[in-house]
């Protein structure tokens, strides 16, 4: 029988991508909506999502600092942290990325690829929440292949964006920040493969 101020960690990582989600979905509306004059003040908004990750996912770790008898093994709950607040960090890093090289309009393949990234953060969000019940769940292995998907599709975008831009624009330094920006928009969609690789290493595990 539980315990009633048993530690859910299952719930915990759920909340976690909470956060994900949200920078995810601030990251598409800065983007659609894009405003050089307002770099600044959507920066700190999502500095302030990206701090909270950091927070929660300290809690987690704290807690589990105390645990004597975890739902699973000690150093799958550090990874599956790491990796989910990483999406969060690189999510941050586009936006920076932006800010720092003074970006005055958004290509058309940038909107595509928060796009992507939204819809990562959200099946990872579901994924996890199957989670909780992942020896009896009947969805989570679809949304783990469907992440796998969407990080091939960022794959994809990532060529197809670069090469487009070399073919389009002869401006040295637009070429150098846009090609410097679809990495890191791409690293958003591998971060979430990671997250979810490890969810499937801890279901193989634990099956």
């Amino acid at each position: 029988m539980a315990r009633k101020n048993e530690y859910d960690y299952f719930d915990s990582f759920v909340q976690l991508s909470e956060f994900c989600c949200d920078a995810a979905k601030m990251l598409d509306e800065i983007l659609i909506n894009f405003d050089a004059s307002a770099m600044e003040e959507k920066m700190k908004k999502m500095h302030d999502i990206e701090h909270s990750s950091d927070l929660h996912g300290h809690e987690i770790t704290r807690r589990l600092a105390k645990e004597f008898i975890t739902p699973i093994e000690r150093e799958d709950i550090v990874s599956l942290v790491h990796e989910i607040d990483d999406i969060t960090d690189s999510i941050e890093d586009v936006l920076l990325h932006m800010y720092m090289y003074n970006v005055k309009e958004i290509r058309n393949d940038a909107l595509r690829f928060s796009k992507l990234i939204l819809q990562s953060c959200e099946e990872l969000q579901l994924a996890l929440i199957e989670f909780k019940n992942f020896r009896k769940s009947k969805e989570i292995h679809n949304k783990i292949v469907r992440i796998n998907k969407l990080e091939e599709d960022g794959d994809n975008l990532y060529t197809e964006a670069v090469r487009k831009l070399h073919m389009t624009s002869t401006n040295a330094i637009e070429i150098m920040t846009w090609t410097i920006a679809f990495n890191r928009l791409e690293k958003c969609c591998d971060a979430c493969e990671e997250a979810v690789n490890v969810i499937e290493s801890i279901i193989m595990k634990n099956s």
